[in-house]
């Protein structure tokens, strides 16, 4: 079938295009996107050095499924995951599995041999352009009106949510409630400071409220994202100062105002490397620190910030299980407790891919999405 999406030449731009979409074999299934999410990482892609389909969160409806898929059948409605595990490896045995040993997705900087195309070890070709087989980011490549994917890749949900919401909990949602719940483990009545108040910053504001903790400092030089954190939980927020080395007089402001020498938890959120080291400065002695936005970097770091036990821990996609994960925060949706209706704050249709990208860039959203057929 032919679909359309969105293909970067790796190189910095991209384009809409046709593609053929193979249908489903074996364990496979079909889905027509509904809604893709943006994040930063798509906005990377665009310099990975091939050409990819773009996106990796997304919600829509299946199509049709290959004759091993139990999961789902055709008219399902699913949130696409793009850390799919393999539920046989020793990690996700372990219940890491955002870590399988066996799917690892191909990212930025992996070398594939001249003209090979691979979507991660579970090689995917499933999608054509121009006749040759082309590579979906992360295995999903959700900005594409269809795609083809693991069983593994779907999970299959009936809560009554827009699909734009639903979009956004494949990767900046979970990730930063996750950061907070699942790999910190949030206490109730801890004092909490997030740096950066992107996408997923503000969730990591969410998992922290909704964990009971008492205070949340919001750090960020943007003054709307300032506003949108007090709307996602932050009690207290700092507007830094862009030449704050190292954040520094942040940090004071932070030991003010949470007391004990510093906060229990901190979260960096900004995906600057000059900052990842920032949240071991802002948490007490025997505080944890989180380094959320996945700096692949060498980060030089005074060995003195870890005085003393201080924890500092670098986790992938909040350490997420899919099939567990996901209809645990469409239950907090259900509740209102986890707000995601008022996170998409702007929609935009496929043609202005190239607008979304911008405002995402310049901070005026905390999600911007794409809705198919708009």
């Amino acid at each position: 079938m032919i679909a359309k999406a969105a293909i970067t030449d790796g190189k910095g731009t991209f384009s809409l295009q046709d593609i053929e979409v193979s249908m489903p074999e074996g364990d496979e299934v079909l889905v027509k996107i509904q809604a893709a999410g943006l994040c930063h990482t798509d906005h990377d892609s665009l310099h990975w050095g091939r050409p990819v389909i773009l996106g990796h969160e997304g919600a829509g409806v299946v199509e049709a499924v290959g004759e091993l898929v139990k999961s789902v059948k055709p008219g399902d409605k699913v949130i696409l995951n793009w850390a799919i595990p393999c539920g046989t490896c020793f990690q996700c045995q372990e219940q890491n599995q955002h870590i399988c040993e066996n799917n690892s997705p191909v990212v930025a900087g992996d070398a594939l041999p001249d003209g090979e195309v691979s979507t991660g070890h579970a090689a995917l070709e499933r999608s054509q352009y121009n006749g040759k087989g082309i590579e979906r980011s992360f295995n999903i490549g959700t900005l594409s009106t269809h795609t083809v994917v693991k069983e593994q890749a779907v999970v299959k949900y009936t809560t009554a949510i827009p699909y734009s919401s639903a979009s956004i909990i494949g990767c900046g949602v979970m990730t930063g409630y996750g950061s907070a719940v699942n790999t910190a483990k949030v206490t109730p009545g801890a004092t909490v400071a997030v740096i950066g108040n992107g996408g997923v910053g503000l969730n990591v504001i969410q998992g922290a409220r909704i964990s009971g903790a008492a205070k949340i400092v919001a750090i960020d030089t943007n003054p709307t994202r300032l506003e949108m954190a007090k709307q996602f939980g932050a009690t207290h927020t700092i507007l830094a100062d862009k030449n704050d080395k190292g954040l520094k007089k942040a940090t004071e402001q932070v030991k003010e105002l949470v007391g004990n020498g510093g906060a229990d938890f901190a979260f960096e959120c900004t995906a600057i490397p000059a900052l990842g080291a920032a949240p071991l400065g802002m948490v007490r002695n025997a505080g944890t620190a989180v380094q959320v936005s996945g700096i692949e970097e060498e980060v030089l770091i005074d060995m003195q910030l870890f005085e003393w036990d201080k924890i500092y821990i670098n986790p992938l996609y909040g350490k997420c299980r899919p099939q567990i994960d996901f209809p645990i925060l469409l239950n907090l949706y259900e509740k209102g407790d986890l707000l995601l209706d008022e996170m998409v704050t702007t929609i935009y249709k496929f043609e202005n891919l190239e607008q979304a990208f911008a405002d995402m860039l310049a901070g005026k959203n905390a999600k911007g999405v794409i809705v198919f057929d708009a």
